[in-house]
């Protein structure tokens, strides 16, 4: 069997390697993202009236994504590079560098994006600080991204790589962890919403009360 040919295993393994890594960015990128308003709320941004219950919300939702995809994503990676180490030939795959450079060009439209909002956001008067580091958490994002899939271009990967994915891998595992914590456990939740039915629950019971005061 010739394995410099492009197989249908190949393309579902890169596809399902890019597809993942953006799913993994954008879902990393929101959990900052939240982080940062949680430290640094901005009341021209939420309001006089903001509530933590949406920002926890999208909090418990981007961990619920990145707990299911980022190991989809460490095992494909992992697969790949066993692939290749034990056929050097298919480096040179089109499939391989066609997805590559496109996962790069993806990459840098998100940034590019990303940059014009934050400027947006920040020139209409956003905290300075609150601006910098949402600033610092896409370049990191993006870098590593970047990092990444340019040492997988060239004929040699950085020695370092392996190093550098291990500590990408901890900084993501810390963000979940610190998720459970700022946003609670499944138990704290489970209290929650069983306030928030009391309270709709009381506010039934006094609109009724009202109704029928008012009508009889």
């Amino acid at each position: 069997m010739d394995n410099s040919k492009t197989f249908p295993r190949d393309v579902f393994l890169y596809l399902l390697s890019i597809i993942t890594l953006i799913t993994v960015s954008i879902s990393l990128g929101i959990l900052l993202y939240q982080y940062i308003n949680i430290q640094f709320p901005d009341i021209l941004t939420e309001g006089y009236y903001w509530s933590k219950t949406a920002t926890f919300s999208s909090i418990r939702n981007s961990m619920a994504v990145l707990l299911v995809v980022f190991p989809v994503f460490v095992w494909v990676s992992w697969f790949l590079r066993k692939d290749i180490f034990k056929n050097p030939e298919k480096r040179d795959l089109r499939i391989r560098r066609w997805l590559l450079y496109l996962t790069l060009f993806i990459a840098t439209l998100v940034i590019i994006g990303d940059l014009v909002a934050l400027l947006i956001s920040f020139l209409n008067g956003e905290l300075t600080g609150r601006f910098l580091l949402k600033v610092l958490a896409v370049f990191s994002i993006a870098g590593s991204i970047f990092l990444h899939y340019f040492s997988e271009l060239r004929d040699k990967s950085f020695s370092w790589m392996g190093v550098f994915d291990k500590i990408i891998i901890v900084l993501i595992a810390g963000s979940v962890v610190s998720g459970f914590w700022i946003a609670g456990s499944p138990a704290q939740q489970r209290t929650v919403r069983f306030d928030e039915r009391r309270v709709n629950d009381m506010s039934s019971i006094q609109y009724q009360v009202i109704y029928y005061w008012q009508h009889k």
